[in-house]
Parts: structure tokens; sequence; C-alpha cells
């Protein structure tokens, strides 16, 4: 209904003498209707929305167990193959934001596959990567000439426009966790991709390479700072000894269990300026204290099982299940065994906005 028909229907309703509330409201929707064709809106009809007292997602949480998941990534071995995908993967897709690709609003996730024998061809992109190993052994990462073997709980870098390429000379599937920043470089209408010439790009550094040069407590001379970390490949091997020492000597945090986060070795900083990346060990029997924060979280269960319990959501999970946890929803973990979770959020790029915030 049109202002002028308002304001007519609001008179005959008081005998034909408008009163001043129905003239004032016909007055704003009319003006509305103006400014609307100027394409501007009025903020105090929706500043409640806009502006929220509490941090409001879409988000859900959900689990995705391995033994599904496997199946499936397993069966698109067999329609497509590495190549023709470019990447073969699976998208795990938040239940709230089905179509969208994003396992949070600011985070993209999939399950990636490459076949023995197979190369996925190099490229490069503006979104920054981890790719956490869930399955099988002696497949690569090539990274800016590093060619990184993986290993089941490791997991590999490839940062902003880092030329990267995958292989697998192995007899069997190799299967990943692929998390990227996309969601968060398209919201800025950033994106930008390049595909190489060569299938595989020339390694000019051995494996381990990065993670002997930066990550041992040293660093050669004139190394440049950097807002992404140098090393390629962050092995388990050299990580999980580190969590077990820790829950020895009491070190476990009521919430989070004895828990690490990976660092950038130049700065301290995390690994990647848009990406952390976390691993946490809880003794068997563990029941955490509830927490929340503002960065939507994504757990493998790298070891174990148990619970996570989300704001009266149970997630139930065992190894190499993947989990979400949106953005300031409360929870506490529960491990029926001991157990082991890597961890990937948003919180570094909340942090350099000011933005980050956590609490019970």
């Amino acid at each position: 209904m049109s202002a002028r028909n308002l304001a007519v229907a609001a008179a005959k309703k008081t005998n034909g003498k408008p009163g001043p509330k129905h003239n004032i409201e016909a007055m704003r929707e009319a003006f509305y209707e103006r400014i609307a064709k100027k394409d501007m809106a009025p903020l105090w009809k929706v500043m409640k929305s806009v502006v929220t007292d509490e941090p409001v997602t879409r988000c859900k949480p959900h689990v995705w167990h391995y033994g599904d998941v496997k199946a499936l990534v397993m069966e698109a071995g067999g329609l497509i193959s590495a190549e023709e995908a470019e990447r073969r993967v699976l998208i795990l897709e938040n239940p709230a934001l089905h179509g969208e690709s994003k396992i949070t609003n600011s985070l993209f996730a999939g399950i990636q596959m490459i076949m023995p024998g197979e190369v996925a061809p190099a490229h490069r992109h503006a979104a920054s990567a981890i790719r956490f190993v869930l399955d099988g052994e002696g497949a690569y990462t090539a990274v800016e000439g590093e060619k990184a073997f993986m290993a089941p709980g490791d997991f590999v870098i490839t940062a902003n426009w880092a030329p990267h390429d995958h292989g697998n000379p192995s007899k069997e599937p190799m299967l990943w966790l692929d998390v990227l920043d996309v969601p968060t470089v398209n919201f800025f209408e950033a994106s930008f991709a390049e595909h190489s010439d060569e299938q595989m790009q020339a390694a000019t550094r051995q494996d381990g390479d990065s993670l002997s040069f930066y990550g041992s407590g040293v660093l050669p001379d004139g190394t440049p700072a950097m807002n992404r970390t140098p090393v390629i490949n962050y092995t388990y091997a050299r990580t999980r000894p580190i969590v077990e020492r820790m829950m020895a000597a009491g070190n476990v945090d009521k919430r989070h269990g004895a828990r690490v986060h990976y660092a950038n070795p130049v700065t301290g900083g995390a690994v990647l300026p848009t990406l952390s990346a976390g691993l946490a060990m809880l003794p068997k029997g563990f029941r955490g204290e509830p927490y929340r924060s503002t960065d939507g979280a994504i757990f493998v269960c790298v070891e174990g099982e148990g619970s996570t319990t989300v704001d009266g959501t149970v997630l139930e999970w065992g190894q190499n299940d993947v989990f979400v946890l949106p953005s300031w929803k409360r929870y506490a973990h529960h491990a029926r065994k001991q157990s082991v979770l890597f961890s990937i959020s948003d919180r570094p790029a909340q942090q350099s906005l000011g933005l980050w915030r956590e609490g019970n």
C-alpha cells in the first residue's frame, strides 16, 4: 500500500480526521519510499540487526565423521581425475550455509584426495591454506621449490600467492583436510589465481629444509620479518611429544587441555595472517570447562574419542572426524580416551582488526 493510501485509510479510521500518530507514520512511509528511489535506507529501522549486542552467527555446529567422508571421497576418485578436477576436493559445507562453499563465514574447508601416481598441477592464488594430513603416507606438497613429503598429523602451509602442486609417488591414496581463507578474500573482492605452464615446479630445496632453517631455534642471517611462517611443513612427530610432556608436567588448561599454538618462528605470531593452528592433548576422562570466543574454529580428532557440547548440542567425535564450532558459541570438550585435537581458526585476522574476544 502506498503512503497516500495509508493516509486515506488512517483518515477513515478517525471519521475523516487523521490522528497525529497516523499522520506521522504515513509521512515516514512516504519518506522511506522516496529515499529508496535514491538507493538509500533509514538506519534506525535496522539498527538492532546491524549493530548487535553480541555476535550473531548463521553457522551451526556440526561434525563430519571420517568413515562417511572417506567412502565418498574414494568414490569421487573413480569419477574424476586430479588433473581433470585440478583439485579433487569434497567441500565441507556448514549445514546453515548450503551452496556457499563455507564451513564458517570466513573459512572454506574440504577433504582432498590424491591417488597413487597422480599430480595435482601447479598453481597459486590469493587465498592462504593449511593442509592437515588425515590418511596415507608418501605423497607430497611442493611449495616455493620445497617438496615436503607428508604423514598423518602433519600440516603444510601454502601462503598467499605461493606456487604449489601436489604429487603422490606412493602406492596408497592420501587424504587431507584443506582449510583456506577463501571467503575472507572474496569478502574483500580481492581474489586472484594463476596457473603454471609446468605441471610440477622444479625442486630447489630438500624436504625439511625450511623446518631446519627456521624451526630449530635459530634463524639464518638476514632473515626478513614476514607476516607468514617460512616453515612449509609442521610435522606431527615433532609436535606431539611436546604436548605429551606438557600433560605429564601437569600443564593442562581446564578448558583446552595441554595445548600449544603453532608459531611463525620469525615473529612469534600466527603461522598465517588470517589462520591460526593449534594442537591439544586431553587426558582420559577430561571434562573441559565452558569456553567461547569470537573466532570460528575447525577441529580434527587426531587420536582418541570423545564429544564436544556446543550450546546443548553434543558432537561425538573419533579419529579423523572433523567438527566446526561457530563464533561465540559456548562449548566444552569431553575425552573418553586420551585424545589429541588439531584446530584451525580465523583468530589472527580478528586480532589484527581488534575484534577478537573470549569468555566463559
